[in-house]
């Protein structure tokens, strides 16, 4: 993503993999492509450093004289607390010298770097010009993180790195098979995102049934408030929410089938119910006004001002509409409502899923150093720094014990430990990002949503969209294993 939401309806700190693939994917597919065919072909560059002495202080055995090349993304995380983690590397290995290079040219500063063979030794892989993950496993010229997942942990040697991360953000590294390519160091929790304070208005706590939902909103509805409001110029947010409630309802299941672009997967019960509970908020008159002419930021200022109760966002909002957000607001998430007593999943079921890619390039000079940063910044030491530093959670399970949180981030804490293992993955954002973001969401969901689509269209059309795609040769298909 950019550097600040300022820039580009994309932008946000909390690093949403649906909005960066897509603007990776939309506006630099052609780019992307001929950087992958000439880096594919190119026999040049330089060799591996090799090995060091393995340890119980250098498990993964780098060199410890060996340099260490890192590029970082500088977007809204900015890049301290890469900097500070390298410091770090740097104690551990005081006789290794580091390169440290902030870019948002991700993709046309190492286009040159990767075709000649001498690609840095970890990337922090984001932004406009991200590079195609997928195409690039594709082409081997990443490394396999496994070594890194199967290292001892900083924090405890007896505990390995896996065990140390929160759920889904292996698998979301692995694209076939066991091989892990991409380390996701922040955690994203998405949902429907309110304000305590404004609730307490009404008498009212987050309702936990669809029926109360709808029943808070029209008591909101007479006072002049709005119940919901979203970026209705980039409806692809409106899955942040979504996606969760059509688990809930159905189960994991439903979403696996759509993921895996299963004949009839768009047509199972569940996804209905839930178009007809979020169309019932459009023909009731419970959506903010002017939402469809909103994009993501005025939709959170609107909201932050009291105009709506609820907005389906990820944890990104609480950084990124803070210049707007009341001192006393208490800006919380939640999970979707349940449906009914029918759901097949338990209120508290939620979207959680890793963000902001690292991966670590196969020809790299020192591959293993990049690996060992990785592993530094996987500590609770340089996960709590970043955490305080950008206010988005880390992927290290128990990164924010003992940190003083912000109401939002707290409330992202704390949805995770309700939903314990029900939490929900949807890969069709970074799978397949056109059919997830435009496809849709835009000529769907913005349609239904406006009221210019019934839900019944809409089933039908996202299933035409997606068997469009699982007929599309020239689209690579992932399964859910």
């Amino acid at each position: 993503m950019g550097s600040t939401s300022a820039q580009q309806p994309h932008d946000g700190v909390g690093r949403r993999d649906l909005i960066k693939r897509s603007a990776a994917f939309g506006a630099l597919a052609i780019p992307t492509m001929s950087f992958l065919s000439a880096c594919a072909s190119s026999d040049s560059g330089s060799k591996d450093v090799g090995k060091g002495t393995k340890s119980a202080k250098n498990p993964l055995a780098v060199k410890e004289n060996a340099p260490l090349d890192v590029v970082i993304f500088d977007g809204g995380f900015g890049d301290k607390y890469a900097v500070d983690a390298e410091a770090l590397y740097q104690k551990r290995y005081p006789k290794a010298s580091i390169k440290h290079h902030k870019t948002q040219k991700i993709q046309t500063e190492l286009q040159p770097r990767f075709n000649g063979g001498t690609p840095p030794d970890l990337i922090d892989d984001s932004g406009a010009e991200q590079m195609d993950t997928g195409v690039l496993v594709g082409k081997d010229q990443l490394a396999d993180l496994t070594p890194l997942l199967d290292a001892p942990s900083i924090d405890d040697p007896k505990v390995k790195v896996r065990d140390t991360l929160r759920p889904g953000v292996v698998e979301m590294g692995q694209f076939t098979g066991d091989q892990v390519w991409i380390m996701y160091y922040a955690y994203t929790v998405y949902g429907v995102w309110y304000s305590k304070t404004n609730l307490a208005k009404f008498d009212a706590e987050y309702p936990e049934t669809w029926d109360d939902m709808l029943a808070l909103c029209a008591k909101a509805k007479k006072k002049g408030v709005a119940g919901w409001t979203y970026a209705g110029k980039y409806p692809y947010y409106i899955p942040f929410s979504l996606y969760p409630f059509i688990g809930k309802i159905g189960g994991v299941q439903v979403l696996d089938a759509i993921d895996n672009l299963e004949p009839g997967a768009w047509k199972d019960p569940a996804v209905k119910a839930a178009f007809d509970a979020y169309y019932e908020l459009y023909q009731k008159g419970y959506i903010l006004k002017g939402t469809t002419g909103l994009d993501h930021i005025a939709s959170q200022t609107a909201w932050n001002q009291g105009k709506a109760l609820f907005i389906p966002n990820g944890s990104w909002v609480e950084h990124e509409s803070a210049n707007t957000t009341p001192k006393n607001f208490q800006m919380t998430v939640s999970a979707p409502s349940s449906l009914d007593k029918s759901d097949k999943m338990p209120f508290g079921t939620i979207w959680a899923a890793g963000s902001e890619p690292f991966i670590v390039p196969k020809r790299a000079k020192n591959p293993l150093g990049g690996m060992e940063q990785l592993r530094i910044m996987l500590s609770k030491e340089s996960s709590a720094n970043f955490t305080k530093q950008v206010s988005s959670l880390s992927s290290l399970k128990n990164g924010t014990e003992g940190l003083t949180l912000p109401s939002g981030l707290g409330s992202a804490v704390a949805a995770l430990d309700k939903a314990g293992t029900n939490v929900v993955n949807p890969r069709l954002q970074d799978w397949y990002t056109d059919l997830n973001k435009q496809r849709i969401g835009v000529a769907v969901l913005g349609e239904m949503m406006a009221g210019r689509m019934t839900p019944a269209e809409a089933v039908k059309k996202c299933q035409a969209a997606a068997d469009a795609t699982a007929k599309d040769k020239s689209v690579k298909k992932y399964t859910h294993k």
